[in-house]
């Protein structure tokens, strides 16, 4: 399949750039330039932002069924096309074919969810105090214009859930989607705009990041600010809204703790943890990175996951068998050698990978190492690649500390066959997602978000949709 360049999409068009620049897009399976993508500028921005008000001033108005028919229609299409989309998807960012389709796919279930979620976006009725007032309502409206930015390890799941809650509510959106992987998250634009979607209501722009986010940040237009992302640029941008009053939520880093207990079902805990920690190559936000192993048990964990490590199948996304793709290029690469040396020299042992893989794409072999030391950089900052690292415990309580030691709290899990040291571990680890005896399976239903240095907000669940909601009071008075 031949990848296309990608164009901007402003008021139901698609178009280049005003000033005619592009980027180049490389696939890191190869390294080689695979296609370009439009480079908005500021006369670009201008009219996304023009248009996204006037698509609101259309969306806003529309009832939730209509609404709702558009977004369904739009969620049949990912479906169709998962196929051609989740090859885009491959070329560009690296992952394997069947989990580009399983991400395409789950697109459609996503819009879904959220299409039928915004019937329930129910005001109340409050009982008066006095005779004055014969009527008190809070009502729900829209926040206004959206602009939303996303990253690349997960370019069509980061984009879907943030338009999916906000066109359920009612609100447009100009989103600024990775330059590194922009075909596939302009693919599912398209799906919006052959599903019927008004003009305006979507627009998508590329370019550099932190221009565009300066520039529609500080617009009176935009009215709420949604970001996936790391923590410092998280901050940065939730400090640019807070000079605008902009409301902002945020799902950044994190650096999830594994906790698995002495009565752990071991080889449960491998096959759950090994999966969430390599895929995608580790690139995700909320794979395990500090396995905390009880030490009754922590050779032979250690051992297990060595080996379930070095049979996984590193490899072109379009190869048969594959099961872990690329880095996104090869500063990633550097930095797994860095997480690596830093932990050897502080004493951990290197158990299985711990190299790059070829000599030609940003391939690194899965990687485990056992009694990583505390001030390893492995134990302190996110490696956002396919490296484990273990140290053992002695006590729950032990585990919990260091599971709550650090700043992040996004994801956690925990192995144990007591219900009373799960209640424990739900009630203690401060993260804002715990899997017990489970990997990672986030859904459209489920609130996906972190706590402390993580962000604020959640972008599943019931709770997404009060991200795009002004609640307002209206009191009606007898006269």
């Amino acid at each position: 399949m031949t990848y296309p360049d990608t164009r901007l999409f402003i008021g139901g068009r698609w178009q280049d750039a005003a000033d005619g620049r592009s980027l180049a897009v490389q696939n890191p399976a190869t390294g080689l330039e695979i296609g370009r993508v439009a480079h908005c500028g500021r006369a670009d921005l201008d009219r996304a932002l023009d248009a996204a008000q006037r698509g609101f001033e259309i969306w806003r108005d529309l009832t939730p069924a209509e609404r709702s028919k558009i977004m369904r229609r739009a969620a049949g299409l990912m479906r169709e096309r998962a196929d051609e989309i989740a090859r885009l998807l491959t070329q560009e960012q690296g992952k394997p074919l069947h989990e580009a389709k399983i991400e395409a796919m789950a697109a459609g279930d996503i819009i879904e969810w959220f299409a039928e979620e915004g019937f329930r976006l129910y005001g109340r009725l409050v009982p008066h105090r006095t005779d004055i007032a014969i009527r008190q309502m809070v009502i729900k409206d829209a926040v206004g214009p959206v602009a939303a930015f996303t990253p690349w390890n997960f370019p069509i799941n980061q984009v879907v859930r943030k338009i999916s809650a906000a066109l359920a509510a009612g609100c447009s959106m100009i989103v600024k989607a990775p330059e590194e992987t922009p075909a596939s998250p302009a693919e599912l634009i398209r799906a919006f705009q052959d599903a019927g979607l008004p003009d305006g209501v979507l627009n998508l722009v590329f370019g550099d990041p932190a221009e565009i986010s300066n520039y529609l940040i500080s617009s009176p237009i935009i009215r709420k600010i949604t970001f996936t992302g790391s923590t410092p640029v998280g901050k940065l941008l939730a400090s640019l809204a807070g000079k605008h009053m902009k409301r902002v939520s945020m799902e950044l880093g994190g650096h999830a703790p594994a906790i698995v207990c002495e009565d752990a079902d071991i080889g449960l805990a491998v096959k759950s943890l090994s999966a969430s920690k390599f895929r995608n190559a580790g690139q995700v936000c909320i794979a395990p990175t500090r396995f905390l192993v009880h030490s009754s048990i922590k050779h032979a964990f250690a051992d297990a996951l060595a080996a379930a490590a070095r049979d996984l199948r590193v490899g072109d996304g379009f190869a048969d068998g594959t099961q872990i793709g690329p880095l996104a290029n090869s500063r990633r690469l550097a930095a797994m050698a860095e997480f690596q040396q830093d932990a050897i020299e502080k004493g951990a042992t290197l158990l299985t990978g711990g190299n790059r893989v070829g000599d030609v794409g940003n391939f690194w072999a899965p990687t485990v190492l056992s009694d990583v030391p505390l001030e390893a950089r492995l134990f302190n900052d996110e490696p956002f690649g396919p490296v484990a690292g273990i140290r053992s415990f002695d006590r729950l309580e032990e585990a919990i500390l260091e599971a709550n030691r650090l700043s992040f709290g996004l994801a956690g899990y925990a192995f144990t066959k007591s219900l009373a040291t799960a209640d424990i571990l739900a009630r203690r680890v401060e993260v804002g997602m715990l899997w017990v005896n489970s990997p990672a399976t986030p859904t459209a239903e489920l609130p996906f978000g972190g706590i402390k240095d993580s962000g604020y907000g959640t972008e599943g669940g019931p709770e997404a949709l009060d991200n795009y909601i002004n609640p307002r009071a209206v009191v009606v008075a007898n006269v």
